[in-house]
């Protein structure tokens, strides 16, 4: 139970820490890669603006009044701009060439580089990114100038902060988890230590009493011996066996949560079988039917006396949560490598929040009952204990007028292969 927790508080903790970094790194990342994306389309809306032909081609006039609206770059243009590296094709207006830039970098040519500009062109997009250029499309008059700049940089980047933001999450996840576990332990100690001193004054009290109410049974039946019946003496003998059974219970319940069983390979089939047959005269007594699907050999690695008395107690426990006329239903089937076993009833939809408390100590659904049955709320918790001991599970169904108990059981390796 505490394993769970404390499995369910680290998780807890990573899971913040991961979203809380991941959040921080996300944030980061993009907020960089989208500045500097901005910026570089900024040059590159720059650079586009300053271009002009007549001063790329030698052979080109510029048209009357063009040279003064062309402002001098040396001036007006930002040390980024100088220092980027530009990429331009000029088309003329009947899809002519005019000139192609390649800022003589050897992984890109004119062939590529006018065809990436075709395309561009082709989709009518005044700007974005194609690959790892981002492209700005403009019309210069007569011309239309498709300009590029490279953002390899800016991914590369990105890139390597990506790697090594993986890496020392990594690192720091792992350090974060070895302290998760500590805050963990330091938090469960105190309930752990709590929960065991509980347990252990429910064995030591369940031996303490064991005594004195076998004295009183002896000496009630020895006055019964000399005084005949007698309605007092009889109150006490009763009470005094309500008390016996409490106590037995109590004990049964330290010993399964305290003590690790002898495992042995248990023929779980036979056992539920078996267990099944003192039931039939019950069930006929209460005008139930029992009704049982077991699959033959089916082993598990358990106690068989402890899971006979798993069997009994959800038997038990169908049978007296049953009205008359109704059925009970056993199942013991296989899937995938467990034994899966069903004890059914016919009954109305237990509340999920009843259910999940269906296996705490003295919880019963009819609050009014005090005992009289000498069932006192313990046999499902002895039942949750007995499948914590063999690592099953245990759970409560209600579906369609039915209330089930599911207990999963490992088969034995050798017989699931």
């Amino acid at each position: 139970m505490f394993k769970k927790s404390k499995r369910k508080i680290v998780a807890a903790i990573l899971s913040v820490l991961v979203i809380l970094l991941a959040g921080s790194f996300g944030v980061i990342y993009l907020a960089s890669y989208t500045e500097l994306t901005r910026e570089n389309r900024k040059l590159l809306e720059q650079y586009v603006e300053a271009y002009a032909l007549w001063r790329e081609l030698d052979t080109q006039v510029p048209r009357m009044g063009e040279q003064e609206k062309i402002p001098d770059r040396r001036h007006l243009e930002p040390p980024a701009l100088e220092l980027s590296t530009f990429y331009s094709v000029a088309i003329a207006d009947d899809g002519k060439v005019l000139k192609v830039d390649t800022a003589d970098i050897s992984t890109l040519d004119d062939e590529t580089l006018t065809q990436l500009a075709f395309e561009i062109l082709e989709k009518g997009e005044s700007q974005g990114m194609q690959d790892h250029l981002i492209y700005r499309m403009q019309d210069k008059g007569g011309y239309t100038l498709v300009a590029f700049l490279d953002n390899t940089l800016i991914l590369e980047s990105a890139g390597t902060l990506i790697s090594y933001t993986l890496i020392w999450g990594g690192v720091t996840l792992v350090l974060l988890f070895f302290l998760a576990r500590y805050l963990a332990n330091r938090i469960v100690a105190p309930l752990e230590e709590s929960y065991q001193r509980q347990k252990q004054f429910i064995s030591d009290a369940g031996h303490e009493l064991k005594t004195p109410v076998a004295v009183v049974n002896a000496n009630v039946e020895l006055l019964q011996r000399e005084m005949g019946e007698n309605q007092w003496l009889s109150n006490i003998q009763y009470e005094n066996e309500r008390m016996s059974g409490l106590i037995l219970q109590l004990l049964d319940l330290a010993r399964t949560e305290n003590v690790v069983p002898q495992m042995e390979n248990v023929d779980f089939s036979r056992l539920v079988y078996g267990e099944m047959l003192p039931f039939e005269a019950i069930a006929y007594e209460n005008g139930l039917t029992l009704e049982g699907d077991i699959t033959e050999n089916l082993y598990v690695l358990g106690n068989s006396v402890q899971l006979k008395q798993l069997t009994s107690i959800l038997l038990d426990n169908a049978a007296r949560h049953s009205a008359g006329g109704s059925r009970i239903g056993v199942t013991l089937k296989k899937e995938k490598s467990k034994a899966v076993l069903i004890v059914s009833n016919d009954g109305e939809e237990i509340p999920k929040e009843q259910r999940e408390r269906m296996f705490e100590r003295f919880y019963r659904l009819d609050t009014a009952r005090t005992g009289e049955d000498r069932h006192y709320g313990l046999g499902l918790a002895i039942a949750k204990a007995i499948a914590d001991t063999h690592k099953d599970s245990i759970e409560i169904r209600c579906q369609e007028g039915k209330v089930e108990f599911l207990v999963k059981i490992p088969l034995l390796k050798m017989q699931v292969l």
